[in-house]
């Protein structure tokens, strides 16, 4: 872990060395700060000399490729926090903990360039008189991955043009780095006002895994913060979209709209609509998308919250429960998802790794065999007319008895603390094996509140469209049939809601192996001892 929680990195050297240099800078600063790390962009600024007042570089196509190849660099250190300050105005949301700038930039003794720092931190963001400032070194070679292909030569003089009200929309989930280039250039663009619309409600049903798209409440939030570090001169009004077009098409005093090549076609369609509106169409201006220097199979070219979301696939995504009177060993995980997600591959896949599983369908079948558990309550609450001939209960009259009905809490009353208890025996077979992971796998793990059985809760999600296509080729039903089927069940989004770790099986099979496999070595770094040491 990185010695300290945010940091303050000033930049002084001409914009036009960045591309080359942002990896290296951007990697240097990484192994010092853990949280937010503010860039401070000021060339020609001598920090070692006399106190300077802040001086923003002028907002044309040399500061964009600079902010561009700062934040791809930030692509290969995931979970850096990189801010660059457009504006100097008021205190950062998150008050750094050391000062950082480039030796390469800084020569002579390093002692009147630290105090440079700090006099700078101090004046104009704030910061106390006294933090720690330090010189970073830095790969001089200089890294691709920090210096974006295929921009086009642009005059170094020209300036970006300016318009007093700006809007963006976006789903804005975990803001990265692309993200933060689009907000950027709408912060440099707008001298008054800017208009964020935060996707939400049906626009995010057909996003990929959109169980694990944040609230918008926490992406408003982010967003907010991010946009007021950055620019703290502006007013913000971060509004929801319900629609693709939101207040773009009925806002009199919006004068641009900043789109990527991907929306372009949608910010055309809003001038459409604001002329059917009797309003004057925006200029829309251009953004291009960031290639991902880190992208992986199934994963898009461009940097995308749809390849973070897959990458938080098989992660601890909340602390395990603690419940002190569950043993540690075995250390049991709780797999369950929908019908057709899936979780019996990943079952498999967890056995083969070495894990104990137990197949609660299974339990379930022998607790209704004649002489299991729930065998004689079963047929006394329900009665003589679900018995086959040979005395055996038959599964689907008695289903056709409780589905959809109030009848069905009384057999599960009686049939769920048989299978708990089953599988409680079954998880001390497996400690007098010696296993150390056990795995409980179970449809109705939720439902039947036996998250308490177990350390960690791990569900198998699938979109719907996918599930169904699954049900009809498996079970031969209709595809209504197998809609009810799902709608009877528990949404994806509730049981991650209550999940540890999320898995999806909607790729090839290769992609859930690697999957259950990452979960599995992380799992194992969490049970060993060095995790666990103080």
């Amino acid at each position: 872990m990185p010695p300290f929680a945010s940091g303050l990195l000033v930049l002084t050297a001409p914009l036009s060395a960045l591309p080359r240099r942002a990896a290296g800078l951007v990697a240097a600063a990484a192994g010092l700060v853990a949280g937010p790390l503010y860039v401070h962009l000021q060339p020609g600024l001598r920090l070692g000399g006399p106190a300077a007042g802040p001086a923003v570089p002028p907002a044309g196509p040399a500061l964009l490729r600079a902010l561009a190849a700062l934040y791809t660099a930030t692509a290969a250190r995931r979970g850096l926090d990189l801010r660059v300050l457009l504006g100097p105005g008021r205190r950062l949301a998150r008050q750094p903990r050391v000062l950082l700038a480039a030796a390469a930039e800084a020569p002579g003794p390093p002692e009147p360039v630290q105090l440079g720092l700090q006099r700078l931190a101090a004046a104009v963001y704030g910061c106390p008189p006294s933090l720690p400032a330090l010189l970073l070194g830095e790969d001089t070679a200089g890294d691709a991955r920090g210096d974006p292909e295929g921009e086009p030569e642009q005059d170094p003089d020209a300036a970006l043009p300016e318009f007093s009200d700006v809007a963006v929309g976006g789903t804005f989930d975990r803001l990265h780095g692309a993200h933060r280039l689009l907000l950027s250039a709408c912060c440099l663009l707008a001298r008054r006002r800017l208009l964020a619309g935060v996707a939400d409600g049906d626009l995010l049903r057909h996003k990929v895994l959109p169980e694990l798209i944040e609230p918008y409440e926490l992406r408003a939030a982010k967003l907010r913060e991010f946009l007021e570090d950055v620019k703290p001169s502006l007013c913000y009004d971060i509004v929801p979209l319900a629609d693709p077009f939101g207040p773009s098409i009925t806002d009199p005093d919006l004068q641009c709209l900043v789109v990527s090549e991907e929306t372009l076609r949608g910010g055309e369609a809003v001038n459409r609509k604001r002329l059917e509106n009797g309003l004057h169409e925006l200029a829309l201006h251009e953004i291009r998308l960031m290639k991902d220097p880190v992208r992986s199979q199934n994963e898009e070219e461009k940097i995308s919250s749809s390849s973070l979301r897959q990458r938080l696939l098989g992660t601890l995504l909340q602390p395990p429960r603690q419940n002190p009177a569950l043993p540690l060993r075995p250390y049991v995980i709780g797999l369950t998802g929908g019908t057709g997600s899936g979780k019996t591959s990943i079952a498999k896949l967890l056995g083969h790794l070495g894990a104990f599983v137990i197949d609660a369908d299974k339990l379930g079948h022998a607790v209704y065999v004649p002489g299991g558990a729930a065998y004689e309550p079963v047929v006394a609450a329900f009665g003589a007319e679900i018995l086959n001939k040979d005395g055996t209960i038959n599964r689907k009259v008695l289903g056709a008895k409780v589905f959809g009905n109030q009848r069905l809490k009384s057999l599960t009353d009686i049939v769920w603390p048989e299978i708990a208890q089953m599988a409680k025996e079954r998880v001390r077979e497996a400690d007098a094996q010696g296993k150390a992971v056990c795995v409980l796998d179970a449809a109705v793990l939720l439902e039947a509140g036996w998250q308490d059985m177990v350390h960690e809760v791990w569900t198998a999600i699938i979109p719907e469209e996918e599930a169904v296509r699954r049900i009809v080729a498996r079970d031969g039903l209709t595809e209504e049939a197998a809609r009810r089927r799902l709608q009877s069940q528990m949404t994806n989004r509730q049981r991650v809601e209550q999940s540890q770790v999320v898995l999806c099986t909607l790729w090839e099979p290769d992609v859930t192996r690697q999957q259950v496999q990452k979960a599995w070595d992380l799992l194992q770094q969490r049970l060993s001892p060095s995790s666990t040491a103080p």
